[in-house]
């Protein structure tokens, strides 16, 4: 997990938006995860998030869960992750991506 990476990771939006969704610490099926996006554009976005370090993805038969790795990340880089998150509710980045109760 290197910082140019993570930074690069969460300059998109949408990128941005998932973490957002995941800052609960909840861990999402990814056909919970909306955003108006194709789902193969999503698919990318996730991977790019996995590759970053940014967050966990876990495989149960055909379903993919993913979660933030808020403690690895807050751990690597102190306050980083509260002040992106808190930039990003102030300037409204990301509130496109959004979560379904139900997985698809």
């Amino acid at each position: 997990m290197t910082l140019p990476r993570l930074l690069g990771a969460l300059s998109d939006p949408t990128r941005l938006g998932i973490v957002r969704v995941l800052s609960d610490g909840a861990e999402r099926g990814w056909g919970q995860l909306r955003a108006p996006v194709a789902k193969s554009t999503l698919s990318h976005h996730l991977k790019v998030l996995r590759e970053a370090g940014v967050t966990r993805t876990r495989q149960e038969g055909t379903r993919c869960f993913v979660t933030l790795r808020r403690d690895s990340l807050d751990a690597r880089f102190p306050g980083l992750l509260p002040a992106l998150l808190s930039a990003a509710i102030a300037e409204d980045v990301g509130a496109h991506v959004t979560e379904s109760d139900d997985e698809e």
